[in-house]
């Protein structure tokens, strides 16, 4: 029995979709998931259920308002930072866990929601982590215990024009969202499309009004729309200034060469020879751009690009999730007299 704790989802959210692929691992391994939902601004539970459903619709579980109290569980898992407290607070037996996808202090500038974020690192916690550099910094900044999953690669991103013929670029652009440095993608593309004008320039995730240069504005799209704008680009720019998004993976997959800006936390995550990382200006972004677009026998590139990542799997990410709870609960439940009989139940 897990109980899950999370922010109620919005649209788009890669967040909730990694959240819920392990949740539907643990469901389709014969575990019971309850939801409950931690909403800061104390939002309508029911509403947001049924948001869940329509978005989630292969989850099988029950979904409460957290607010309510929670029921006992093998574990409890905390999935942001806000509900961390919760987790911590609520009198619910059970192991305390915590899903950290991104190193939410830096979400925030100095200040009390940056000192907030960063104590429920101190809560005791045991972590689950997406990707190897957030779990190595837990351990050695905080001395956490951590177990961490790769990005799996979804299905739903694959390659569709086999003969190769693209004529774009493409901006995963969140100008809502500082850590994906939307103003800094934006000077990069104005450099590119003075030196491509005959390359179309694709923006996706948001809407983003007018900007100094030509391009095609799609918001928010569906991941099998998603896919074909994929297949129709070279080049891919994704930016990240905290942990990476699952943005070069479905670019990876679909044969779009990802621009990535170069950090520690990208490079340890992604781990691809096939991605390109630039410095982080305007013009070395642009020149890894202009790179890809040049590049003889793309197609080549493409499909080696893309036979790079198929053999990562979520399935595989929620083996590795159902494991590392299965021998934390088992472990601690051994340690507690009143819960012994809570782990000869554990069936992950």
């Amino acid at each position: 029995m897990v109980n899950w704790v999370m922010a109620p989802p919005h649209a788009g959210s890669g967040g909730h979709t990694t959240i819920f692929r392990l949740i539907e691992y643990l469901e389709r391994t014969g575990n019971i998931c309850r939801v409950y939902l931690y909403d800061v601004y104390g939002g309508d539970a029911a509403y947001y259920s049924r948001q869940v459903r329509r978005a989630f619709p292969r989850f099988n579980g029950e979904i409460h308002d957290a607010a309510g109290g929670m029921a006992d569980a093998h574990a409890v898992v905390a999935t942001a930072w806000p509900t961390a407290y919760s987790v911590f607070n609520d009198r619910c037996r059970g192991m305390r866990f915590y899903l950290v996808q991104d190193f939410e202090p830096w979400f925030h500038p100095p200040g009390a929601r940056n000192v907030l974020a960063e104590h429920t690192y101190r809560m005791g916690f045991h972590a689950i982590t997406a990707g190897r550099f957030l779990a190595e910094k837990l351990r050695a900044e905080y001395g956490m215990t951590a177990d961490s999953f790769d990005f799996g690669c979804d299905s739903t991103y694959h390659i569709v024009n086999r003969d190769g013929v693209r004529d774009g670029v493409v901006f995963y652009a969140k100008p809502d969202v500082p850590r994906r440095a939307f103003e800094l993608g934006v000077m990069a593309l104005q450099l590119f499309a003075e030196r491509h004008p005959h390359i179309a320039i694709h923006f996706y995730g948001a809407r983003v009004g007018t900007l100094p240069f030509p391009f095609k504005d799609h918001g928010l799209l569906r991941p099998s729309e998603l896919n074909g704008i994929y297949n129709r680009c070279f080049a891919g720019l994704s930016l990240s200034m905290t942990n990476v998004s699952l943005v070069p993976h479905e670019m990876l997959s679909a044969g779009c060469i990802p621009v990535v800006n170069d950090a520690e936390h990208n490079r340890v995550v992604l781990s691809n020879s096939f991605v390109r990382y630039a410095l982080s200006t305007p013009h070395a972004l642009a020149d890894a751009l202009s790179d890809v677009v040049s590049t003889d026998n793309f197609v080549a590139l493409a499909t080696s690009a893309s036979s790079s990542v198929s053999s990562a799997s979520w399935e595989e990410a929620g083996r590795i999730v159902a494991t590392a709870l299965r021998r934390s609960v088992t472990a601690y439940a051994e340690d507690q007299p009143q819960d012994q009989a809570m782990a000869r139940s554990i069936s992950y």
